[in-house]
Parts: C-alpha cells; sequence; structure tokens
C-alpha cells in the first residue's frame, strides 16, 4: 500500500463527491460530513463515475444506472455481498491522504 495525496481538504464540500485521479487509480472521493471517505470510482455495473453521483448521507447513487454504493465500506446498498474497493483516508495539514495498493 503507498499513501497517495488525493486533494485539499477544502476541494470536496460537504455532501459531495469528486473524481480524482492518483498514482494511476480514478478514486471516487466524497466528504461526508466533514469526513472523506473513497471509493474506486467504476461502477461495477456499467463503468459509470461514482464520483459524479449524488450524496445521499454515506449512500451514493451511480449516475448512469441508479446503483447505490455506501462510500464508507463500498458495499451495494441493496445487495451488500458485491462491492467496490474501499480505501482508508487520513487528512493531514489540510491535505487528504488514501492507502492505494
Amino acid at each position: 500500500m503507498a499513501r497517495v495525496r488525493l486533494a485539499r481538504a477544502g476541494e470536496v464540500p460537504a455532501g459531495e463527491g469528486r473524481v480524482v485521479e492518483a498514482a494511476g487509480h480514478a478514486i471516487a472521493l466524497f466528504n461526508v460530513g466533514g469526513a472523506y471517505c473513497a471509493i474506486a470510482n467504476e461502477c461495477p455495473h456499467r463503468g459509470g463515475p461514482l464520483g459524479e453521483g449524488d450524496l445521499d448521507g454515506t449512500v451514493v447513487t451511480c449516475p448512469w444506472h441508479g446503483w447505490r454504493w455506501d462510500v464508507t465500506t463500498g458495499a451495494n446498498a441493496n445487495t451488500p455481498a458485491l462491492g467496490v474497493a474501499c480505501f482508508a483516508v487520513s487528512v493531514r495539514d489540510g491535505e487528504v491522504f488514501a492507502e492505494l495498493p
């Protein structure tokens, strides 16, 4: 695992997500009430960009076909056995970092 910078803390407002490129990965970064969460950006259904979806609490809805994912765990909201990669996130000196493979 490598600790990789994703963004400045203020770049993602509370209740929103962004797609960021880091270390060759497309990451969906979310701000859930001041806590940052990072999951793989690609929805397993048809590849939709999860970082562009609507965030409702801790659940993001894929903008392409409506599949819903918990951004804190990567689990599918309807079928928890399905999931996307979820990455540990930390904030230091106003910068958001994730542990990426």
